[in-house]
């Protein structure tokens, strides 16, 4: 490589590169390559959480399936309500939930009746039991009541032939509860991405090792398996792989033939070491490999027999922020997921941000409210794509656009929530 031709590639500090792809670009090519895997599983609905389902869930009837009460209290005929004054209703039977009365409600009399329980004949009304006076068997009924109060309807919850759970939703506890609801005992979902990640680098040492000069512990499989793992998908751990062509070579193989899914960490820049990309090059195909974002320029994806692969940055907040930004989105469309929507809030900032135009930025901070109100967020000092310990007191990202400069304190920044995350 030349020195004029090493001059004119812009390094990972510099904000403008005119052959970076726009983020929201990139992101866009990485999920038009991307498609949901195939294969389902029918699951019994306690193992079917988090997981993605394949088909959908379509009600066989009503719910609720009849008449109930809202409220514990008194069930009335809406005609025998007085429109002033009060009026005194004989109590005839009692309703419970699961054992109703049997009997048909007959003008000037009531019914007792509990919550969930079914509406008897005749009652088109419930009366709470805080609102009338007992006594003896009867009650007395003041004015102010509507017809229908406190009355649940049949279908008013699903009605029967409604897609109540679509296909591409992930499963919730309420999803599970509903489906249980409507005596549905098994789901079908996708089966999990398997996804297959390693870091590269002479340099990265197992955790519990003693460091030689210039070592450091490779943190980036750590983050990425927690990422990867509250995804829901299928993790492989591949290890560390050394800076040889031919290491490199194979355990790009073997991650291939054995997940939908590649990921590495360190290798894509402009080093004579960083043989990633050019050994994807050889082996597969590469889409882009330069993002216009910070932290995380040096983002390489494309393909390796049939997987999708992605090249990440080997700084710490680099991979974390590519990931989620990038890779996140992309797997959990493969999962079967429908497009999640990212939270982005406006908030104002505590204090000055220092920016240059020329990529999106993802500064680290931290959501508080303050005292008037208003939502409020103070970015982190060290912003470097070096410094996990940022990650790890932040909960949100203080995204600022391409082609915005320094930014005052006060001003309303957009900010991504972690929570919106995984």
């Amino acid at each position: 490589m030349s020195a004029d031709h090493i001059e004119a590639c812009p390094s990972c500090d510099d904000d403008f590169d005119p052959i970076s792809l726009d983020c929201a670009e990139a992101l866009a090519r990485v999920l038009a390559a991307t498609s949901p895997v195939t294969g389902t599983q029918t699951l019994p609905l306690r193992d079917a959480l988090d997981r993605v389902l394949a088909a959908p869930v379509v009600a066989g009837f009503d719910v609720p399936g009849e008449a109930n009460s809202a409220m514990d209290g008194y069930a009335v005929r809406a005609a025998d309500l007085p429109a002033d004054g009060t009026l005194r209703l004989q109590i005839v039977d009692t309703s419970f939930a699961g054992r109703p009365a049997m009997r048909a409600l007959g003008p000037g009399e009531t019914i007792r009746i509990m919550t969930g329980a079914v509406l008897p004949a005749g009652a088109d009304t419930v009366v709470m039991q805080e609102h009338v006076t007992v006594e003896g068997d009867r009650i007395v009924v003041g004015s102010g009541h509507r017809a229908g109060q406190n009355v649940r309807l049949p279908g008013e919850d699903v009605r029967r032939g409604a897609t109540v759970l679509a296909a591409g939703k992930r499963l919730t506890p309420a999803d599970l509860g509903l489906a249980a609801s409507l005596n549905v005992a098994e789901l079908v979902v996708h089966r999990r991405p398997r996804v297959a990640f390693f870091s590269t680098g002479d340099e990265l040492k197992p955790v519990g090792s003693t460091l030689g000069p210039g070592e450091i512990y490779d943190s980036n499989r750590y983050t990425l398996f927690g990422m990867l793992t509250r995804l829901g998908v299928e993790c492989q751990d591949l290890g560390v792989v050394g800076d040889d062509r031919a290491a490199l070579a194979a355990a790009f193989a073997e991650a291939a033939s054995r997940a939908d899914a590649v990921i590495t960490s360190g290798g894509v820049s402009v080093g004579e070491a960083d043989y990633t990309r050019d050994t994807l090059v050889a082996l597969g195909s590469v889409a882009f490999w330069r993002v216009a974002m910070k932290p995380g320029r040096p983002l390489a994806f494309g393909h390796l027999n049939g997987a999708l692969f992605f090249g990440l940055p080997g700084n710490p907040v680099s991979v974390m922020a590519t990931f989620y930004q990038i890779v996140q989105p992309a797997l959990e469309k493969l999962a079967g997921l429908g497009a999640p929507a990212r939270v982005v809030v406006k908030a104002r900032t505590t204090t000055g941000l220092r920016k240059r135009p020329g990529r999106v930025d993802f500064q680290r901070g931290r959501l508080a409210t303050n005292p008037q109100g208003e939502l409020c967020v103070t970015p982190l000092g060290k912003q470097g794509s070096g410094v996990l310990s940022s990650m790890s007191e932040a909960d949100c990202f203080v995204i600022l656009p391409m082609t915005s400069g320094d930014v005052a304190a006060g001003e309303l920044v957009d900010v991504q929530p972690f929570f919106g995350l995984v």
